[in-house]
């Protein structure tokens, strides 16, 4: 009996497909880690984008555009892992 967990379309796969799987979604997952650990990168330079944003003279704002590199970082890792990691029973 196939496992219940899996989609119908993962039941039947050769095993060098089932390996092509494992490492598409074990590289979703590092990608995920990768998008946590921006996204509390960012939420500690969010104690300081306000800072920056008052009181840098001129147009010189370096933490708005370091927490504007990590949040896009964060968000195109966790989507490209959210992705790769599609059809996985334990995310």
């Amino acid at each position: 009996m196939s496992n219940p967990l899996l989609p119908i379309e993962e039941r039947t796969l050769s095993p060098d497909q089932v390996v092509a799987l494992d490492q598409r979604r074990h590289r979703g997952l590092l990608l995920l880690v990768i998008s946590g650990q921006f996204a509390i990168i960012s939420t500690i330079l969010l104690l300081w984008v306000g800072q920056d944003a008052t009181y840098a003279p001129g147009w010189a704002h370096p933490t708005d555009y370091y927490f504007a590199v990590t949040i896009a970082i964060a968000v195109i890792c966790g989507i490209s892992g959210k992705v790769l990691r599609r059809g996985s029973p334990i995310l």
